[in-house]
């Protein structure tokens, strides 16, 4: 882990992480700013749910999209300098490679969840929304997509680090981020929806849950072909 640490140093993810939430909490800000008459009249028995809603509409695309470049950035690291053998001649296993990658995936991801909560909190107070902030629903609309999104985050890591060109893991990641604006419209069973913690009954838990056992079960089935793969 001290390796990937060092390899994604001025890489410029760290500034595509803080870029994903600041950008939309500031779309959100604008869309507040401009029609705020309006929204406030709209949601005025619940500001503060209106805010967190509507930054997490605009983040579950801004988060698959945002999983796919930075699993593309981390695994690219090795493909542009071929350096796979090198890295795999080290005395470490290639199930730890293939583990550090998506921890440090999943780090950063958590590190992007953290700013968007905190920037939908200083988005509410300066639209005036007061500081009665409904913790719950902030962390539940923050971090529940995150594990919902599994599933693409296992996927993304598998295909970058096994694929060395990268406009294939980032054309899939374009297209899972268009077709999830339809998300709310497919059946609960669709993995897409699970992001916007939607579901029959109510109740977020039910879509983040299934979206970590398929993350998991595709993560163990990316590691396997990974530690089965010969590579060049």
């Amino acid at each position: 882990m001290a390796s990937e640490w060092l390899k994604i140093r001025r890489k410029g993810i760290w500034l595509l992480i803080a870029l994903g939430p600041l950008g939309v909490v500031g779309l959100q800000a604008l869309n507040f700013f401009l029609r705020y008459d309006y929204l406030t009249k709209r949601y005025a028995d619940d500001l503060w749910g209106a805010v967190i809603g509507n930054v997490h509409q605009l983040s579950v695309p801004t988060l698959l999209m945002g999983i796919a470049i930075v699993a593309s950035m981390i695994a690219g690291i090795e493909h542009q300098t071929n350096a796979w053998k090198q890295t795999l001649a080290l005395p470490v296993s290639k199930w730890c490679v293939f583990a550090c990658k998506f921890t440090l995936l999943c780090t950063l991801l958590v590190c992007a969840c953290t700013l968007l909560a905190a920037g939908t909190v200083v988005l509410g107070i300066a639209l005036g929304y007061g500081t009665d902030i409904p913790l719950v629903t902030l962390l539940v609309k923050s971090y529940l997509p995150f594990l919902a999104a599994m599933p693409f985050a296992a996927l993304q890591t598998w295909l970058s680090i096994t694929i060395k060109n990268q406009a294939i893991p980032l054309t899939t990641g374009v297209l899972f981020s268009v077709l999830c604006l339809f998300g709310t419209a497919v059946g609960d069973w669709v993995p897409l929806k699970w992001l916007y913690l939607e579901n029959q009954w109510n109740e977020p838990f039910y879509s983040a849950g299934p979206g970590l056992l398929l993350g998991l079960v595709i993560y163990v089935i990316g590691l396997i072909h990974f530690i089965r793969k010969d590579v060049s």
